[in-house]
């Protein structure tokens, strides 16, 4: 399923990963970790722009302006302990991140797709998480209510593609969508509902995949 040079990269990107979650993880290397976790996004960036000509410059430069505030709302979540502005941020950095995706997926969008039954899905989803992170939120409720907005209708325009684009490409950029749910998810409840076991593995984790499966779904459209 994977090209020789996706395959290449994934083993990059996936020593990367362990690189960015060793130093999250130990504190007497965590000062690495100002290195570890940009190489992550900084590597896929790269790699979607030499495997990218070709593209249609529109979508390219959308793709790329999401991987960027990516990196972005990476950087700055790096900086919370410093500062809780760094989370306004982070999350501004991903919010924008989302949109841009957001405007990639719709231009895909198959019309004679019913999603109803999903975006209720989403809805129920979206309810439950609301439910458990309220009385944390204090603040901060309505920048995430309308993050959480932002994100499930990036999952729900993701699914939107499907039968409009090649099987591939579908499959990917779905996965990676609703990977990047779960990781916002769990850090959300990490923050705002309590404390969660492996929760840098878990987040970053997720995150990462999400990304890769993304842009390695959306490279299937040349």
């Amino acid at each position: 399923m994977l090209t020789k040079t996706e395959k290449s990269f994934s083993f990059l990107f996936v020593i990367l990963l362990a690189l960015e979650i060793a130093t999250s993880s130990f504190e007497s290397i965590s000062n690495l970790n100002y290195l570890a976790k940009p190489a992550l996004l900084i590597s896929l960036i790269f790699f979607f722009w030499k495997q990218s000509f070709g593209m249609e410059k529109r979508i390219r430069m959308m793709i790329l302006l999401a991987l960027v505030f990516s990196l972005l709302g990476d950087i700055l979540l790096m900086f919370v302990p410093q500062s809780g502005n760094f989370f306004i941020g982070g999350l501004v950095a991903f919010l924008t991140a989302h949109v841009f995706y957001i405007l990639v997926f719709l231009k895909e969008r198959n019309p004679s797709k019913n999603g109803g039954f999903f975006i209720g899905l989403m809805l129920a989803y979206g309810a439950l998480l609301f439910y458990l992170l309220q009385d944390g939120l204090g603040g901060m409720l309505i920048p995430v209510v309308l993050y959480m907005l932002v994100i499930l209708s990036m999952a729900t325009t993701a699914f939107l593609r499907q039968d409009q684009v090649v099987k591939n490409n579908y499959v990917f950029v779905f996965i990676g969508a609703i990977l990047f749910m779960i990781s916002d998810s769990i850090l959300a409840l990490n923050k705002f509902y309590q404390p969660l076991p492996f929760r840098n593995f878990s987040i970053m984790f997720t995150y990462a995949l999400a990304q890769l499966f993304i842009v390695f779904g959306l490279l299937r459209q040349r």
